[in-house]
This record gives C-alpha cells, structure tokens and sequence, in this order.
C-alpha cells in the first residue's frame, strides 16, 4: 500500500456553465455514461431510463434511504449580529455532559464561525415561533457544539433552508427536487444525490424485471462539504458517519451473490455503508449500525458491490478517490474528460454515470 496519494491526480479542467444549477425534469431524463471496466468501453446514453438495459433479473439494486433537513438555518446572536447555523448531526455525547433535552445538542457549522465564541446565545424567530441556543464548544471539525432549548427538528422543518452545495446558487422552486422518493429517515445534511435520478415508474419497471431492491442508511454530513486540502490525500481527516446495514438486508444481499446475482449500489454513500458491513475475511456482509470513517481510494479493493450508480464529482475530492478505487483512476479520468467534451452536467443537479 502506498504512502501518498496525491490529491493532484485528481483534479480536472471543468468549464463552470457545466455545473448544474437545476434538476432535470423530469427526474429520470437525465443523461446517462456507462463505463465498462472490463473492456474500458464509453457508452452515450440520452436518458437514465437506460439503466434497465443493464440491470438484470436476479440483481439487487442497494439504495440509501437517509431523507436530508432543512438543516440551513439564519437567526441573529444576542448582540444583534447575523448568524447561519448549517445542522450536521445530533451530538449525544454532549447531552450527556451538558444535559438538554432530548435531541436538542447538534453539532453544526457556523457562519460566521470567528466571532462565535463559547457561551454565544443565538436566537432564531419565524411566524411567531422562536428558538434559542447557545454555543457549548467548538468540535473536531472546526464547527461547534450547540444547545437548543428543545428537538430543533421540528423548527427546522417549517423555517429551515435545504442545505444545497455553495456551486448551487439557487434553491429549487419545489424542495422535494433535493430528496429521493424514497426516502425516509431524517437525518441528512446533504442529498444522496445519485438516487434523484429514480421515479416511481422507473423503480416499478425494474422491480417487474426481477430485480430485488434493498435500502441501507447513511446519514451524509460534513465531508460532503469538505475539500481534500493536503496534497497527500492520506493525511485528509475523514469525520465520521453514522450508517445502518440491518440484519435481514445483509441476508438478502448474501442470497444475492450465492445465486450468482450482482450488487448495484446506488451512491458513494451506499457504497461506504455496504463496505463497512462487509466482512472482508468471509466475504459475506454482515449488521452493523455505528459510525464510519471509511476512506475509499485507489489500492482499497471493493469487493461489497459489482456496479455502481454515480453522479459526476468535483475535482480533488474523496467521492471521485472512491470511484477510482472501484475503477481505477486513469479510466476514471479519461471518463471525466469525455463527460466534459460531451457537455454533461455535473455534481449533484448533474447527469449520471454507471459503472459496470
């Protein structure tokens, strides 16, 4: 195993008006690439309804069901400054510590993070509702620890903003544009997005195919939003996640594979969840629900999945090291190349890629 991996290597020339600021519509008209990594091939494909062509009766299709929170919030601090919290996730470790009520401690990114010392109050209002907090500390990812007087969830849920990568310069018209129509567990702080490819029709039209469909969880936080800023990616902090493999889905997945039937995952989030169950010693999966730290790059062999449903990275991050790890990253960057002489759009508005 090597000692480096440059984050150079994994860069790439994009021209921005190929960066999606909208979704297609309808979901599954988006372009589809399929890169085949038997024989290296390229193929073109003029919509995502495509994929049928390639899964077959016998495989399973591994979705992430995590549903993203409008997890942006504005409110202002008790001196009258203006304040943006972006929700990551829940921090139980410091209810215990500083006690609360349940679910009230989240451990958050804050804007303007400098001036937003220990003890800040910050107050936030909306249609005569308000909400409170206060800064407990800061934590390991350069955000901080607050305290909300109560569950923010439901707060968040009627004066909250999705929380839409910086490249996205404007929230979608309808919200649900950012969500899956499958899923279901709140707990997001990003989209999954390679599963906003899917409708009911097209997922309908798979399953009549004999096709099993199985769900796993991974709550996306901040390493969503986190660039590679070592040019030795190995020395990148990878903050954990917390994910969700259960028992009956890890039996379902083994049947897979003993009839001979391949494992589509649908994400890089899917992926880090079914690599982590995956027991590499018995090959088999296996339950788990715990945190992940899971960095997959080129050297770490994959052997959890025999397909991959993806969406087109930015450049020098840890999704397109993934992607290389299951492809190699010399075919991945000539796919990128073409994806751009091509005019795909890309990140997570963008078109899709299948790798095979």
């Amino acid at each position: 195993m090597t000692n480096e991996l440059k984050t150079s290597d994994y860069d790439y020339e994009l021209p921005p008006d190929l960066i999606a600021q909208y979704p297609a519509e309808p979901r599954d008209s988006s372009r589809l690439l399929v890169l085949n990594r038997a024989d290296t091939s390229l193929t073109h494909r003029d919509s995502f309804v495509a994929i049928l062509d390639y899964i077959e009766p016998g495989d399973t299709l591994v979705v992430n069901e995590s549903k993203v929170i409008p997890a942006r919030l504005f409110g202002h601090k008790a001196t009258g400054g203006q304040i943006e919290l972006l929700l990551l996730r829940p921090a139980p470790d410091q209810l215990e510590i500083h006690g609360g009520a349940e679910n009230s401690c989240w451990e958050v990114l804050v804007r303007p993070g400098r001036g937003t010392k220990v003890g800040a109050k910050l107050f936030f209002e909306g249609n005569g509702e308000s909400l409170q907090a206060q800064v407990l500390g800061t934590s390991p990812s350069s955000g901080r620890y607050v305290l909300f007087e109560r569950d923010p969830l439901p707060f968040l849920e009627l004066y909250g903003q999705m929380p839409l990568p910086p490249y996205i310069h404007q929230q979608p018209s309808d919200p649900n544009r950012y969500q899956t129509i499958y899923a279901t567990e709140p707990g997001s702080a990003a989209a999954p997005t390679a599963g906003l490819h899917f409708t009911p029709d097209l997922l309908a039209a798979i399953k009549a195919k004999g096709v099993t469909f199985e769900k796993v969880m991974l709550h996306v936080g901040l390493d969503t939003f986190r660039p590679v800023k070592e040019e030795n990616a190995l020395h990148h902090e990878m903050h954990s996640e917390w994910c969700r493999l259960e028992a009956e889905t890890a039996r379902r997945l083994n049947q897979t594979r003993a009839r001979g039937g391949r494992i589509f995952a649908v994400g890089t989030t899917t992926v880090r969840t079914l690599e982590t169950a995956f027991d590499h010693t018995n090959h088999q999966f296996q339950p788990f629900a715990g945190e992940t730290r899971l960095f997959l790059y080129p050297g770490k062999e994959l052997e959890a999945i025999d397909a991959l449903i993806t969406n087109f990275h930015l450049p020098r991050s840890t999704l397109l090291m993934l992607v290389s790890a299951f492809a190699g990253r010399d075919l991945i960057i000539h796919a990128y190349h073409e994806a751009v002489r091509e005019r795909y759009r890309f990140f997570s508005f963008g078109d899709a890629m299948l790798i095979l």
